[in-house]
C-alpha cells in the first residue's frame, strides 16, 4: 500500500508541477488570470491555471499507470466537461442558471451512464437502513450540485480549498483502500497534485513560486470528485464509510455554504450572491491573518473529519445528531457573530484589566 501511494502521487504531483510552469505564460497571454477588485484584494493579476493543471495531470496519470476502464473514462470525461465550464467562468463570468444546468446534466450523466446514486442514507434511525426509493435520482442531483458549490464557494483565501480538498482526499484515500475500493488510486493522485498546487498557491517552500489561483474550473473539479467518490464509497453492499461521515468529510465546505445561503435568503438576496460573510471572512476581520485563518479553518475540517470516522463506530444515529446540532450551533453563531465577537472582545478587555 504505501509503495502505491508514492508512486501514484508522486506521479501526479510532477505532472502537475510540470503543467504548472508550463501553463503560467499561456495564462497570461490568453487573459486567464483574476484581476483583483472589490471582494479580490490579492496583487496584481494571477493565473487561473490550478484546476486545469491538476486535471491534467490526474487524467495523464491515470491513462499512463492504470487500465482505463468505462467507468473511469466516464469519470475524465464528465471531469473534463466541469472543468471546461469552470475555464469559461474564469474567463468570463457565466451566470448561475448555466451553471446549475451543467451540473446537473453532469450529475444525470453519473447516474443514467454508470449507475452512481445515493439509494441510502445508511442506519440513521433503523437496523434496517433509510432507503431514498424513487427520490434517490433527485437525492443525488441536489447531493452533487450542492457539494459542487460548496467547495466552489469556500474559495476564498490562499491554500484554503487546496488544504480542504487534501483532508478530504487523505481520509478517503485512507477509508476507500481499506474497503478495497480501487477509487483510492484517484484520491492518491488527488493528494500529489494538489501538494503541487499548493506550493504555487502558498509560495511554499520558495518564494521564487509565483501565485497562481485554482479557478472555479478546479473548485468545481474538487467537489464533483468528491461527491463522486462519496457516492460510490457509501452505496456499495460493503461500504467503505457510513452516509452520515461522508457530511462530515465535506462538514466545513457544506456547512459553511448551507449557513450563508440561509442568511442571504433571509436578507432577500439571491443564495448564490457573492458576499464577503464566509467564515474565513470573518475570523479575517476578527484580527487573524489570512495564514493564522486558514490554518485555524484547516483544523477545524481535520477535526470534523476525524470526528465522523469516530461517531461512526459508535453510532450512526449519534453521528448524524451530533452533525445537526454543529450545523445550528454554526448557523446560529453566523447569523449573531458580530454579537459574539462584541462578547469576545469584552471578555479580552477584562481580562488584560485583571492582569
Amino acid at each position: 500500500m504505501s509503495f502505491d501511494f508514492l508512486l501514484f502521487s508522486f506521479n501526479a504531483f510532477l505532472l502537475t508541477y510540470a503543467l504548472i510552469w508550463l501553463a503560467k505564460p499561456i495564462a497570461f497571454k490568453c487573459g486567464l488570470v483574476d484581476q483583483p477588485n472589490h471582494r479580490k484584494l490579492h496583487e496584481g493579476s494571477i493565473p487561473l491555471v490550478g484546476g486545469v493543471c491538476v486535471f491534467l495531470g490526474i487524467s495523464i496519470s491515470a491513462v499512463w499507470l492504470l487500465p482505463i476502464t468505462v467507468e473511469t473514462f466516464t469519470y475524465i470525461v464528465l471531469a473534463g466537461l466541469m472543468v471546461f465550464v469552470g475555464v469559461i467562468d474564469d474567463y468570463k463570468d457565466i451566470p448561475v442558471k448555466p451553471r446549475l444546468i451543467v451540473q446537473v446534466g453532469i450529475a444525470l450523466a453519473m447516474i443514467f451512464l454508470l449507475d452512481y446514486k445515493l439509494v441510502s442514507l445508511g442506519h440513521l434511525f433503523s437496523d434496517t437502513g433509510v432507503s431514498l426509493g424513487n427520490f434517490s435520482v433527485v437525492f443525488t442531483v441536489i447531493a452533487v450540485v450542492g457539494c459542487i458549490n460548496a467547495f466552489n464557494m469556500v474559495d476564498g483565501i490562499d491554500g484554503l480549498v487546496g488544504l480542504l480538498s487534501l483532508i478530504a482526499f487523505s481520509a478517503l484515500a485512507i477509508l476507500l483502500y481499506r474497503a478495497n475500493v480501487d477509487w483510492y488510486i484517484l484520491c492518491v493522485f488527488y493528494v500529489g497534485a494538489i501538494v503541487a498546487y499548493l506550493m504555487f498557491n502558498l509560495s511554499w517552500p520558495f518564494k521564487k513560486y509565483k501565485k497562481i489561483f485554482m479557478g472555479d474550473a478546479g473548485s468545481m473539479l474538487i467537489g464533483f470528485t468528491i461527491i463522486w467518490l462519496l457516492c460510490i464509497g457509501t452505496q456499495s453492499e460493503t461500504p467503505a464509510l457510513a452516509p452520515v461521515t461522508a457530511l462530515w468529510i465535506i462538514a466545513l465546505p457544506l456547512i459553511d455554504m448551507a449557513a450563508i445561503m440561509i442568511r442571504r435568503v433571509k436578507k432577500g438576496d439571491s443564495p448564490f450572491k457573492p458576499d464577503r460573510e464566509h467564515l474565513h471572512h470573518i475570523f479575517m476581520r476578527a484580527g487573524a491573518s489570512p495564514k493564522q485563518t486558514l490554518l485555524l479553518i484547516a483544523m477545524m475540517s481535520l477535526a470534523m473529519t476525524c470526528l465522523g470516522i469516530f461517531l461512526e463506530h459508535i453510532s450512526e444515529t449519534v453521528s448524524f445528531i451530533v452533525f445537526i446540532a454543529t450545523f445550528l450551533i454554526y448557523t446560529y453563531l453566523l447569523t449573531h457573530i458580530w454579537k459574539v465577537l462584541t462578547f469576545m472582545r469584552r471578555v479580552k478587555s477584562k481580562l488584560k484589566r485583571a492582569r
